[in-house]
């Protein structure tokens, strides 16, 4: 039976060490022959693997890809400073495009790309703006529990009741990112007794997909992790998901958090014409509408561009209004140390 994409990409990341900057060059770019743009990317190696070359056709240009995880690759950036081969930044999640801004690393972001994207995505500074987002969900058994016995707040899984039955990967970026929200949400105080909660009552798995996988094979009734897992495992049959459903929270509660994935341009950029028009297409409509109907099942954050499939609609969402420049990730990193996550 064929592997399906899911299950490659999450071999790839499983066998990836956390320093590592893999190089997956995209064009014909060597040492003889430099690529025209390299782009640090933090995001889903398969979906930039997969959206690049429609940007190398339409801008003749040749991209170099090296890929990582957010917080190794923000830090990768601040310790070469201005001597960065870097042209463009992406992330996953935006803590990590706020540890590059902070150091002053960025430029200017060009007025036609803010232009695309809405500007509660995009930070006061205007030097990276977001261009997908992910949604925070819960996956439950629908053996175990109803959508009636689950909490109305993300908060209340830090509850006793919830022993051993709700559970998160707390090492992963996408978790840190929903502890980021609810620091920025609820502050330093609740967000310490929320975490201790979940150290005490919860099961720590390994990433994700095993958060699902649990789920689904009642291990735990509840899971905490972004939408499109859920969405593509369906789409791809099911297998780890057919036992469970998913339950978004609403009222803007840190459980209904939207993570934003962030592009940035370099200010140390050796290619800034190159990387302005990178990051203008890749907030523009029809980059958008072939990220949307790509296998990420991402939400686009232009409002030009639609979501296909039967996701849940970005119209539908109630999520708290962040400000995503002032999602703080070492300080998480902190608290998550402090209560034993990390």
């Amino acid at each position: 039976m064929p592997t399906s994409p899911l299950r490659r990409a999450t071999r790839r990341w499983a066998g990836a060490t956390l320093a590592a900057l893999i190089v997956a060059p995209l064009g014909a770019c060597s040492i003889l022959n430099p690529p025209d743009l390299v782009i640090y990317n933090a995001q889903h190696e398969e979906l930039l693997d997969e959206i690049v070359p429609l940007f190398e056709e339409e801008s003749g240009l040749d991209v170099e890809l090296r890929s990582g995880k957010d917080l190794e690759m923000a830090n990768q950036i601040v310790e070469e400073g201005g001597d960065s081969p870097a042209d463009v930044f992406l992330t996953e999640n935006s803590p990590a495009m706020s540890i590059v801004d902070n150091e002053g690393l960025f430029a200017p972001v060009p007025q036609a790309a803010l232009d695309n994207i809405p500007a509660e995505y995009v930070p006061s500074s205007g030097n990276w703006t977001g261009f997908l987002a992910r949604s925070t969900v819960v996956m439950y058994n629908t053996d175990n529990v109803t959508e009636a016995d689950l909490p109305t707040s993300i908060l209340d899984f830090a509850d006793p009741e919830w022993e051993g039955r709700v559970g998160f990967s707390p090492t992963g970026a996408d978790f840190q990112a929903i502890v980021s929200a609810v620091l920025e949400l609820e502050g330093e105080e609740a967000t310490r007794t929320w975490l201790e909660g979940l150290a005490a009552n919860g099961v720590v798995l390994q990433n994700n997909l095993v958060v699902m996988q649990s789920a689904d094979a009642g291990e735990i009734d509840a899971g905490i992790a972004y939408h499109y897992y859920w969405y593509r495992d369906r789409a791809e049959g099911g297998s780890d998901s057919d036992n469970s459903e998913l339950y978004f929270f609403g009222d803007q509660d840190p459980g209904a958090f939207l993570s934003v994935s962030g592009a940035g341009i370099l200010e140390s950029s050796e290619h800034a014409e190159a990387a302005e028009e990178f990051v203008t297409w890749l907030t523009s409509t029809p980059a958008q509408q072939a990220m949307a109907e790509s296998y990420a099942l991402e939400y686009p954050l232009n409002p030009d561009a639609q979501l296909s499939g039967d996701v849940k609609p970005f119209d539908e969402l109630e999520p708290p209004t962040v400000d995503v420049s002032s999602l703080n990730g070492p300080q998480v990193t902190e608290l998550m140390t402090e209560a034993g996550l990390l």
